[in-house]
């Protein structure tokens, strides 16, 4: 994408659609964005070409855009779905016992992941710490404790 940006290239050339991205989602918001840079776009193997002068590719195009679409609002449905059904599961109690979470962590949704008291992390930073040995000695991650002290105005500082 930066090449396209840069224009090093007029056309792309790819052996199928699926090659070109994670998601249909994704392979056309990535087509989108060449084209917005006067990239053509053609998959080899599916008869695809962004080219103007294709009616026919640019009909597949946009019948793949509702086929995204469509992708999209399936996976959200089933994202709630799984959420709710999980929430229900934990206030039944049943979560840990008949009912595992996939990560296997059974928390309650929502629940941070691991609780650490953040005034020790700033204290401890105060009296001359590192990041990386706080997070040791708290058992959290360095990430946990540099947002902490940053939300703290304490550190200012890039590991």
């Amino acid at each position: 994408m930066a090449g396209a940006r840069a224009r090093k290239f007029t056309c792309l050339l790819v052996w199928k659609l699926d090659r070109f991205g994670r998601s249909l989602v994704d392979c056309l918001n990535n087509i989108r964005f060449l084209e917005d840079h006067g990239i053509r776009f053609i998959a080899v193997t599916q008869g695809l070409d962004t080219d103007i002068q294709n009616p026919a590719s640019r009909f597949l195009l946009h019948v793949l855009g509702a086929a995204a679409e469509f992708e999209r609002s399936l996976i959200r449905e089933r994202t709630q779905a799984g959420r709710l059904r999980y929430e229900q599961d934990h206030k039944a109690a049943k979560v840990g016992k008949s009912v595992q979470s996939r990560s296997g962590k059974n928390l309650p949704i929502g629940r941070p992941k691991r609780i650490f008291n953040r005034e020790e992390a700033v204290e401890m930073h105060r009296n001359g710490a590192s990041i990386r040995q706080i997070a040791a000695e708290l058992g959290v991650s360095l990430g946990s404790v540099t947002r902490t002290l940053q939300s703290q105005s304490v550190c200012n500082t890039v590991l």
